[in-house]
């Protein structure tokens, strides 16, 4: 339980005005400021955190709603932070079992780090996969994909809204609507004229992410990075689910190295809806 100060303090709604506040939190912990990433997830999502009397935030998360608003399919929880000076006193185990309880009967998920895995187990979430973190200077190999990509339009947005719906399992269109804004870029896979996969980057500290990768099959992920790589100098990050071992194997040959693995969990159904077979990576591991 957390010590009877911190269980006093309300927790509230954030919004984006809440901005630097929360990238002051990710900052306290010794995490990049990311403030690109949390604009995105405060503007398309639901905040939570409890204020601190002295000033900034004791904890905070984000929530992202995905289907119908009033009775949503599925929803993502991330960015669960809280303030080294108020660490280890219960404070995330109190904002989960409230954000748990606020979201009712509506199914969740989130990215678990190895510490954080055993207070999701607490509260009743289950490990349902698995997802690599890759990272490095992409190298462009002998052999090129054979599919074709180009740079997306705004004539596109609808086809990429139906496409992920079939593949994510949950209309997702606040999300989608946002990516031209939020990534550096946005590209598709085109097969007979049919966009059959889209991707895009976005920069965060010194790397661009690769996200979401949504794909029609394994050759057409590969297409949809090496174009997106051709476009930076950076470093590309990246979360692949881990049951997409091929895919694994070529970025690795292509220079990204493996840094971290997250658990996926959810909690009130047995694995995601969707079809994971053309689902890579996410757009960001805070939202799914």
């Amino acid at each position: 339980m957390p010590t009877p100060s911190l269980a006093a303090l309300p927790i509230r709604r954030l919004t984006p005005r809440d901005l630097t506040a929360c990238a002051d939190l990710s900052e306290d912990r010794g995490w990049p400021r990311e403030e690109h990433k949390w604009q995105f997830l405060l503007t398309a999502g639901k905040g939570y955190g409890i204020d601190d009397p002295d000033g900034g935030l004791v904890s905070a998360c984000v929530v992202t709603d995905y289907g119908p608003r009033d009775r949503p399919d599925l929803a993502a929880i991330g960015m669960v932070l809280v303030a080294e000076r108020h660490a280890r006193q219960g404070v995330a185990r109190r904002l989960m079992r409230h954000v748990v309880s606020a979201m009712g009967t509506t199914p969740l998920t989130l990215h678990a780090t190895p510490n954080g895995q055993a207070l999701y187990e607490e509260l009743g979430f289950k490990v349902t996969g698995r997802a690599e973190m890759l990272r490095g200077h992409f190298r462009a190999g002998a052999s090129v994909p054979s599919v074709a990509t180009r740079a997306a339009t705004a004539d596109d947005l609808s086809a990429i809204v139906r496409l992920d719906e079939e593949v994510f399992g949950a209309d997702r269109t606040h999300i989608i609507t946002r990516l031209p804004a939020f990534t550096d870029r946005l590209r598709v896979a085109e097969e007979n004229g049919r966009i059959i996969g889209y991707a895009g980057t976005w920069p965060n500290m010194d790397t661009q992410v690769v996200g979401p990768l949504i794909a029609h099959d394994t050759e057409t992920a590969k297409a949809l990075i090496a174009s997106l790589a051709a476009h930076t100098d950076r470093p590309l990050r990246t979360d692949i689910d881990v049951r997409h071992e091929e895919l694994l194997t070529w970025a690795k040959e292509h220079g990204l190295a493996s840094i971290a693995f997250n658990s996926v969990m959810t909690y009130g159904i047995s694995e995601l809806p969707g079809d994971w077979t053309r689902r890579f990576a996410p757009v960001t591991v805070a939202a799914g």
